[in-house]
């Protein structure tokens, strides 16, 4: 069996951070049947397309291994149709603006009085407050949650990671609180809320700057490059560059071939326990006995030498090489890989961390796999439904609708006509 097998998810999510908490509880075996506008589905199907006539990958990659319905919730049988959903499902997902399904009748409390086990998890923007009616989208909750004002060079702007930390971190933090009220479900026979919002979830992911907040008070960061350069600090935890962030100084620093290679860099942390084996790879062995650099109280202002030197001697290897030097000695290193790079480790493909999926309309392509392994349930990749192509389906077998039924529900519009068509 799957982890969550016989679950069923109610999929009303649409974009990204809902469709990545439904995809991961797909992954791990629950039935999501993602509910979609008849005729148009995910705006995601179609934006980023890059394959004509063929669903985005923006959308596939968020929706493998669900099936799609069309439904027309605006429409009184389409409604009756939704209504027999959440009677039937354990958990539904939703990521509408604030309001929207109170607005289409299902307001907690009649989701209450249909199915009292039903788990109603949402993704929101903020959590309530003054800001809890606010549209919120990635990069807003990267600001929002303090993630842009602690990244970037202290001389610059603050920045936005590529990482999608507020959406598909929100997503994952969704995930867990749904198993987890399934899993309470289980001793109390109830089914709750569960809201996961974006600024929160950033927030979370942050939490070691609101520790240098808190020692801001107390001092300055002197782990933080500002310190040995004698900049002072503010009243905010300070945007700190590539400084590494726990308390074991490291820096991203040039390799063999930056000049052509604008990703020939390497992660260097100089830990405090391999200080010694650092200085003779570097070809500094008179730093271990140096009180100017023999202990890390001494090193903090001189962290800019420090790494000029190990930059000195990162230039003259490959990123790998660094690696392969380094490692055996258990000196902390990583090299800057890329998107191409990472696609094409064969690692990687190996422990399904990337898959190839074939689609029937765009042909083949590269997507992550689940990035959380079970021993006792492995995951497979599906490709992502086309447009309602489990409508008719969904209807007679979970449901329990007849022939003569889908052709009525079909005919009044609440589902699309295309997609209950007999096959």
């Amino acid at each position: 069996m799957k982890a969550l097998e016989g679950v069923r998810i109610l999929d009303m999510t649409h974009v990204q951070s809902g469709p990545t908490c439904t995809q991961l509880l797909a992954w791990f075996g629950a039935d999501v049947i993602k509910v979609e506008r008849p005729g148009v589905g995910d705006a995601t199907r179609g934006q980023l397309r890059d394959v004509p006539d063929a669903d985005s990958l923006y959308f596939t990659m968020l929706n493998h291994n669900k099936r799609s319905m069309t439904l027309n919730t605006k429409d009184e049988k389409g409604k009756e149709v939704f209504t027999r959903l959440i009677e039937t499902c354990d958990v539904m997902v939703e990521n509408f603006a604030p309001g929207a399904l109170d607005r289409m009748g299902f307001s907690w409390e009649r989701i209450q009085e249909i199915n009292p086990r039903m788990i109603y998890a949402s993704v929101k923007g903020f959590g309530p407050g003054p800001y809890s009616e606010c549209k919120v989208y990635e990069n807003v909750a990267q600001c929002a949650g303090g993630a842009a004002s602690t990244t970037g060079f202290l001389d610059g702007p603050p920045l936005v990671t590529g990482a999608q930390i507020g959406d598909s971190g929100t997503g994952l933090h969704l995930a867990l609180g749904i198993v987890t009220a399934l899993y309470q479900r289980e001793h109390s026979g109830r089914g709750q809320r569960v809201l996961a919002s974006m600024q929160d979830g950033v927030l979370n992911l942050c939490r070691v700057k609101l520790r240098d907040q808190q020692r801001l008070a107390h001092g300055p960061l002197k782990e933080y490059s500002q310190f040995g350069e004698g900049i002072p600090f503010a009243d905010a935890t300070p945007r700190a560059g590539n400084d590494s962030g726990g308390g074991q100084p490291g820096r991203i620093l040039k390799c063999k071939g930056w000049e052509q290679d604008a990703n020939a860099y390497t992660y260097f942390i100089t830990q405090a326990a391999v200080w010694e084996k650092i200085c003779d790879v570097i070809g500094r062995p008179e730093w271990k006995e140096d009180p100017d650099f023999a202990t890390p109280p001494a090193r903090l202002p001189r962290l800019n030498e420090v790494f000029e030197a190990i930059e000195h001697w990162t230039m003259t290897k490959t990123k790998y090489e660094v690696m392969e030097i380094c490692n055996p000695l258990d000196i902390p290193v990583g090299p800057i890989l890329s998107m191409q790079e990472l696609s094409e480790e064969p690692s990687l493909r190996e422990t399904g961390t990337i898959v190839e999926v074939d689609h029937p309309t765009r042909g083949k392509y590269l997507t992550v796999g689940n990035p959380v392994k079970l021993s006792d349930s492995p995951s497979e990749v599906s490709r992502s439904p086309l447009l309602g192509e489990h409508t008719r389906e969904i209807l007679q077998d979970v449901l329990g609708y007849s022939e003569e039924e889908v052709s009525g529900l079909r005919e009044a519009g609440a589902v699309g006509r295309e997609d209950c068509a007999t096959t």
